[in-house]
Protein backbone atom coordinates (compact mmCIF):
# COMPACT_ATOMS: atom_id res chain seq x y z
CA UNK A 1 0.00 0.00 0.00
CA UNK A 2 1.64 3.29 -0.95
CA UNK A 3 1.80 6.21 1.68
CA UNK A 4 -0.78 8.24 2.06
CA UNK A 5 0.34 12.07 1.77
CA UNK A 6 -1.84 14.84 3.11
CA UNK A 7 -3.60 17.76 0.57
CA UNK A 8 -2.66 21.30 1.90
CA UNK A 9 -3.93 24.14 -0.16
CA UNK A 10 -4.38 22.17 -3.37
CA UNK A 11 -0.76 20.44 -3.08
CA UNK A 12 0.07 16.98 -1.52
CA UNK A 13 2.56 16.67 0.87
CA UNK A 14 4.64 13.81 2.18
CA UNK A 15 3.08 11.62 4.90
CA UNK A 16 4.44 11.88 8.65
CA UNK A 17 6.67 9.17 10.03
CA UNK A 18 3.08 8.17 12.45
CA UNK A 19 1.34 8.07 8.90
CA UNK A 20 3.85 5.52 7.97
CA UNK A 21 4.23 3.36 10.75
CA UNK A 22 0.40 3.21 11.05
CA UNK A 23 0.02 2.10 7.31
CA UNK A 24 3.05 0.20 7.45
CA UNK A 25 1.52 -1.60 10.98
CA UNK A 26 -2.06 -1.80 8.62
CA UNK A 27 -0.54 -3.75 5.89
CA UNK A 28 1.15 -6.03 7.83
CA UNK A 29 -2.03 -7.07 10.42
CA UNK A 30 -1.42 -10.85 10.12
CA UNK A 31 1.99 -10.21 11.52
CA UNK A 32 1.07 -8.38 14.58
CA UNK A 33 0.66 -10.28 18.20
CA UNK A 34 1.46 -8.24 21.46
CA UNK A 35 0.60 -4.77 21.19
CA UNK A 36 0.90 -3.72 25.21
CA UNK A 37 2.83 -0.55 24.62
CA UNK A 38 1.80 0.55 22.13
CA UNK A 39 -0.64 4.00 21.82
CA UNK A 40 -4.30 4.01 22.11
CA UNK A 41 -4.76 6.41 19.43
CA UNK A 42 -2.67 4.62 17.07
CA UNK A 43 -4.27 1.37 17.94
CA UNK A 44 -7.59 3.01 17.01
CA UNK A 45 -6.37 3.44 13.50
CA UNK A 46 -5.17 0.21 13.01
CA UNK A 47 -7.21 -1.94 14.63
CA UNK A 48 -10.30 -1.62 12.65
CA UNK A 49 -8.76 -3.23 9.50
CA UNK A 50 -8.42 -6.62 11.46
CA UNK A 51 -10.52 -9.58 10.47
CA UNK A 52 -12.06 -11.21 13.33
CA UNK A 53 -8.78 -13.58 13.60
CA UNK A 54 -6.35 -11.11 13.76
CA UNK A 55 -8.20 -9.35 16.38
CA UNK A 56 -9.22 -12.01 18.58
CA UNK A 57 -5.01 -13.15 17.91
CA UNK A 58 -4.25 -9.86 18.67
CA UNK A 59 -6.31 -9.81 21.81
CA UNK A 60 -4.73 -13.06 23.46
CA UNK A 61 -1.46 -11.53 22.86
CA UNK A 62 -1.58 -8.81 24.93
CA UNK A 63 -1.65 -10.03 27.89
CA UNK A 64 -2.04 -7.47 30.59
CA UNK A 65 -3.59 -4.95 28.69
CA UNK A 66 -7.10 -3.48 28.18
CA UNK A 67 -7.88 -3.37 24.83
CA UNK A 68 -11.74 -2.58 25.19
CA UNK A 69 -11.55 1.34 24.89
CA UNK A 70 -10.51 0.67 21.27
CA UNK A 71 -11.70 -3.20 20.66
CA UNK A 72 -15.15 -3.46 22.41
CA UNK A 73 -16.52 -1.31 19.39
CA UNK A 74 -15.35 -3.45 16.86
CA UNK A 75 -16.55 -7.02 18.78
CA UNK A 76 -20.05 -5.86 18.90
CA UNK A 77 -19.88 -5.39 14.93
CA UNK A 78 -18.57 -8.96 15.09
CA UNK A 79 -21.46 -10.35 17.16
CA UNK A 80 -23.96 -8.55 14.88
CA UNK A 81 -22.22 -9.84 11.85
CA UNK A 82 -22.50 -13.58 13.26
CA UNK A 83 -25.65 -13.75 15.83
CA UNK A 84 -27.69 -10.54 13.96
CA UNK A 85 -29.18 -7.17 15.09
CA UNK A 86 -32.16 -8.46 16.45
CA UNK A 87 -30.26 -10.75 19.09
CA UNK A 88 -27.68 -8.05 19.43
CA UNK A 89 -30.74 -5.43 20.42
CA UNK A 90 -31.78 -7.83 22.46
CA UNK A 91 -28.04 -8.38 24.51
CA UNK A 92 -28.14 -4.72 25.00
CA UNK A 93 -32.24 -4.29 26.59
CA UNK A 94 -30.86 -6.85 29.20
CA UNK A 95 -27.95 -5.21 29.85
CA UNK A 96 -29.20 -1.94 29.95
CA UNK A 97 -32.55 -3.44 32.05
CA UNK A 98 -30.22 -5.06 35.23
CA UNK A 99 -27.66 -2.37 34.41
CA UNK A 100 -24.87 -4.19 33.61
CA UNK A 101 -22.16 -4.00 31.38
CA UNK A 102 -20.35 -7.20 29.99
CA UNK A 103 -17.38 -6.92 27.38
CA UNK A 104 -18.43 -7.61 23.81
CA UNK A 105 -15.65 -9.80 23.70
CA UNK A 106 -16.81 -11.61 26.51
CA UNK A 107 -20.10 -11.74 25.16
CA UNK A 108 -19.21 -12.80 21.81
CA UNK A 109 -17.34 -15.67 23.57
CA UNK A 110 -20.05 -16.52 25.65
CA UNK A 111 -22.37 -17.13 22.71
CA UNK A 112 -20.14 -19.61 20.79
CA UNK A 113 -19.44 -21.25 23.66
CA UNK A 114 -23.39 -21.61 24.35
CA UNK A 115 -24.17 -22.77 20.71
CA UNK A 116 -21.03 -25.34 21.16
CA UNK A 117 -23.06 -27.04 24.00
CA UNK A 118 -26.36 -26.79 22.15
CA UNK A 119 -24.78 -28.97 19.06
CA UNK A 120 -23.17 -31.37 21.46
CA UNK A 121 -26.25 -31.69 23.34
CA UNK A 122 -28.15 -32.10 19.75
CA UNK A 123 -25.93 -34.47 18.91
CA UNK A 124 -25.84 -36.89 21.59
CA UNK A 125 -29.62 -36.74 21.22
CA UNK A 126 -29.24 -37.51 17.69
CA UNK A 127 -26.32 -40.38 18.68
CA UNK A 128 -29.44 -41.52 21.48
CA UNK A 129 -32.38 -41.58 18.82
CA UNK A 130 -30.05 -43.51 16.01
CA UNK A 131 -29.07 -46.41 18.83
CA UNK A 132 -32.79 -46.56 20.12
CA UNK A 133 -33.88 -46.72 16.17
CA UNK A 134 -31.00 -49.37 16.08
CA UNK A 135 -31.98 -51.69 18.57
CA UNK A 136 -35.33 -51.50 17.54
CA UNK A 137 -34.43 -53.18 13.97
CA UNK A 138 -32.25 -55.58 15.55
CA UNK A 139 -34.34 -57.05 17.94
CA UNK A 140 -37.04 -57.05 15.33
CA UNK A 141 -35.32 -59.68 12.89
CA UNK A 142 -35.58 -63.39 12.70
CA UNK A 143 -32.56 -64.87 15.23
CA UNK A 144 -31.92 -68.54 14.13
CA UNK A 145 -31.43 -70.71 17.74
CA UNK A 146 -28.80 -72.81 17.33
CA UNK A 147 -29.47 -75.05 20.61
CA UNK A 148 -32.79 -76.06 22.32
CA UNK A 149 -32.86 -75.45 25.51
CA UNK A 150 -33.56 -78.35 27.69
CA UNK A 151 -37.42 -78.86 28.93
CA UNK A 152 -37.85 -80.29 32.64
CA UNK A 153 -41.81 -81.44 31.76
CA UNK A 154 -41.63 -82.19 27.55
CA UNK A 155 -39.79 -84.26 25.68
CA UNK A 156 -37.70 -82.43 22.86
CA UNK A 157 -38.83 -82.61 19.21
CA UNK A 158 -36.34 -85.18 18.33
CA UNK A 159 -36.90 -87.53 21.63
CA UNK A 160 -34.64 -86.53 23.82
CA UNK A 161 -34.96 -85.09 27.20
CA UNK A 162 -32.63 -82.94 29.78
CA UNK A 163 -29.29 -81.82 29.83
CA UNK A 164 -27.91 -85.40 28.29
CA UNK A 165 -29.84 -84.88 24.75
CA UNK A 166 -27.34 -84.09 22.52
CA UNK A 167 -26.19 -84.44 18.16
CA UNK A 168 -25.63 -88.01 18.24
CA UNK A 169 -28.95 -88.86 20.38
CA UNK A 170 -30.52 -87.00 17.81
CA UNK A 171 -29.12 -88.92 15.51
CA UNK A 172 -30.13 -92.16 16.54
CA UNK A 173 -33.83 -90.86 17.39
CA UNK A 174 -33.95 -90.05 14.12
CA UNK A 175 -32.59 -94.16 13.20
CA UNK A 176 -34.93 -95.63 15.31
CA UNK A 177 -38.02 -93.73 14.32
CA UNK A 178 -36.91 -94.25 10.96
CA UNK A 179 -36.62 -98.04 11.08
CA UNK A 180 -39.90 -98.32 13.09
CA UNK A 181 -41.26 -96.72 10.33
CA UNK A 182 -40.23 -98.75 8.10
CA UNK A 183 -41.20 -101.89 9.66
CA UNK A 184 -45.11 -100.17 10.39
CA UNK A 185 -44.64 -99.94 6.75
CA UNK A 186 -47.75 -101.93 5.07
CA UNK A 187 -45.18 -103.92 2.52
CA UNK A 188 -43.11 -105.02 5.86
CA UNK A 189 -46.27 -106.15 7.02
CA UNK A 190 -47.49 -108.04 4.48
CA UNK A 191 -44.30 -109.71 4.34
CA UNK A 192 -44.60 -110.15 7.84
CA UNK A 193 -47.90 -111.82 7.37
CA UNK A 194 -46.66 -113.91 4.50
CA UNK A 195 -43.90 -115.32 6.54
CA UNK A 196 -46.42 -116.19 9.34
CA UNK A 197 -48.68 -118.38 7.00
CA UNK A 198 -45.80 -120.45 5.95
CA UNK A 199 -44.65 -121.12 9.01
CA UNK A 200 -48.06 -122.15 10.14
CA UNK A 201 -48.44 -124.25 6.59
CA UNK A 202 -45.45 -125.88 7.36
CA UNK A 203 -46.51 -126.96 10.99
CA UNK A 204 -49.54 -128.36 9.83
CA UNK A 205 -48.27 -130.19 6.75
CA UNK A 206 -46.11 -132.09 8.91
CA UNK A 207 -48.45 -132.79 11.81
CA UNK A 208 -51.10 -134.42 8.91
CA UNK A 209 -48.19 -136.97 7.31
CA UNK A 210 -47.40 -138.08 11.14
CA UNK A 211 -50.77 -139.15 11.38
CA UNK A 212 -50.88 -140.69 8.43
CA UNK A 213 -47.90 -143.55 9.00
CA UNK A 214 -48.72 -146.94 10.75
CA UNK A 215 -48.23 -147.97 14.04
CA UNK A 216 -44.75 -149.55 14.37
CA UNK A 217 -43.72 -152.30 17.17
CA UNK A 218 -40.43 -152.88 18.32
CA UNK A 219 -39.05 -156.20 19.88
CA UNK A 220 -38.94 -159.92 19.35
CA UNK A 221 -42.39 -161.21 18.26
CA UNK A 222 -42.63 -157.87 15.81
CA UNK A 223 -41.42 -159.92 12.77
CA UNK A 224 -44.02 -162.83 12.80
CA UNK A 225 -47.19 -162.92 12.58
CA UNK A 226 -50.11 -164.51 14.80
CA UNK A 227 -51.55 -167.46 13.59
CA UNK A 228 -55.55 -167.85 12.65
CA UNK A 229 -56.89 -169.55 15.85
CA UNK A 230 -59.55 -172.47 14.56
CA UNK A 231 -62.31 -173.23 15.45
CA UNK A 232 -63.46 -176.03 17.71
CA UNK A 233 -66.70 -178.20 17.72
Amino acid sequence: MPPRGIVVNGRKTAPSLVDLCVNTAIDNLRYLGDVGETDLYLLDRILPHCTLDQLMHIEKSSQGRDLSPVTDKLWKKFYEKAFGAAKTEVVVKRMMKTKTTFKWLQLYEAKLEAIAEQEKEAAARFKQRYETIDARKQSRQVQICTKVPPSKNKRSFFGGSGPGCNVSNVKSNLMKKSKIDFLNSPEMKNRAAMKKMASQSQRYSGSSSSMMKPAQFKGKDSATTSKPVGRRF
